[in-house]
Order: structure tokens, then C-alpha cells, then sequence
């Protein structure tokens, strides 16, 4: 009995080592097989070089995207840096106005020596604030007697006018500004437009003669 035990145990482990001897090469052919797969993978030098040119390029180029953004960027901060500053000091300008027209109005004052040194030297202020504005290429838009621009104008009204083309500024409710070549505040105005009479004068006889 212990000598058939012994003799199953003896062919079991032969078994095993000849499972173990076929599975060998097997396994050695495997590896061959990826270490030729991965070889026909690897890139010629010709393509490694292509392949290094293409990112140096792409590199080179988002270097030189980011120094003009960052160009850009500092243009514009030295040049309109100063836009909000200039369109809130624009409340200057129109306080003055106001405050003119309220004295200029003002019965108890008109033709008085006080009201008409009071207005010079509002003149004055009001002239070096402009001139200020200037040299910082903040500039008043022309507006009176021009065709509106919806670049730089903002109609507020039509006014009758028949000797004024319509669409002409005709008003300046309040003054627009540039700074440099942007837009700091567009020009409140009004525009002339036919009368409604004449209008409706041409519209009946246009009416009169189709019917004809």
C-alpha cells in the first residue's frame, strides 16, 4: 500500500515538471513576440526629430501668443489705465454747465458786476479743464449740425425742423467724449425731422396724384 502511495506521489511530481518544462518555452516565446512588437513601435530618428520639431514649434508659438497677450495687456494699461478715472471726471464738466446755466438764469442776479466775474471765472476753470482733457487725448465730439453716429451720438428727441435734413443733430443735450480712439461717453442729443403737416401734405398729394 505505502509503495503504490509513494509511486502515485513519484508520477505526480513528474507530472508537474514536465507541465512546468513545456509551459517554459512558451512563455520565453511570448516575450519574444512582445520584445518584436515593441521594436517595430519604437520611432526611426528621422521620426523622433520630426516629432521634437512639431513641440518645439508648438512651444515657440504659444511663447510668442502669451508675449503678444502680454503686450497687449500693457499697451492697453498705459493707454486707457486711466478711462475710468477720465469718464468720472467727465462730472466736472457737466456741474460747471449746470451751475452756469442755473446763474445765468437767475433773475435777481442778471446784469450784476457779481454774476458777470462769477461766470468769467467759471470760463476759466472750464477752459483749463478742457485743455487738461486734451493734452490726455480725452477730446469733446463734434456734434452740432452732423449727421448722427450711433458710434458716438444717442438721439434722445426729434425736433421739427424743415430746414434741417432729418437725422441732423440739432441739440446737444449734453457733450460726449473719446479717449484716444474709444468711445468715453457718447453725445446725448436731438434731431431734426419733418414737420407732421408737410409730411401729411405729401403723403395726400402723393394719394391725389396716384388716384389721378
Amino acid at each position: 500500500m505505502e509503495k503504490e502511495q509513494k509511486k502515485n506521489i513519484q508520477n505526480d511530481n513528474l507530472d508537474k515538471e514536465e507541465n512546468n518544462q513545456s509551459s517554459k518555452p512558451q512563455d520565453q516565446t511570448d516575450d519574444h513576440n512582445k520584445k518584436e512588437e515593441d521594436d517595430k513601435k519604437e520611432l526611426t530618428p528621422e521620426e523622433k526629430i520630426l516629432q521634437l520639431e512639431d513641440k518645439l514649434a508648438r512651444t515657440f508659438a504659444e511663447m510668442e501668443n502669451q508675449r503678444r497677450r502680454f503686450e497687449k495687456e500693457k499697451e492697453d494699461a498705459f493707454e486707457y489705465g486711466g478711462f475710468s478715472f477720465a469718464k468720472e471726471a467727465l462730472s466736472l464738466i457737466d456741474n460747471f454747465e449746470r451751475s452756469k446755466s442755473i446763474l445765468e438764469s437767475d433773475e435777481k442776479l442778471k446784469d450784476s458786476e457779481a454774476l458777470k466775474k462769477t461766470l468769467e471765472h467759471f470760463d476759466i476753470i472750464h477752459k483749463d479743464l478742457i485743455s487738461i482733457f486734451n493734452k490726455n487725448d480725452i477730446k469733446q465730439i463734434d456734434s452740432l449740425n452732423k449727421k448722427l453716429d450711433p458710434n458716438f451720438h444717442q438721439a434722445m428727441m426729434e425736433i421739427e425742423d424743415d430746414t434741417k435734413e432729418p437725422g441732423t443733430i440739432i441739440q446737444e443735450i449734453q457733450k460726449g467724449f473719446t479717449i484716444k480712439d474709444r468711445l468715453l461717453r457718447p453725445s446725448l442729443v436731438g434731431v431734426a425731422k419733418k414737420t407732421q403737416e408737410k409730411t401729411a401734405k405729401t403723403e395726400e398729394t402723393k394719394e391725389n396724384s396716384e388716384t389721378k
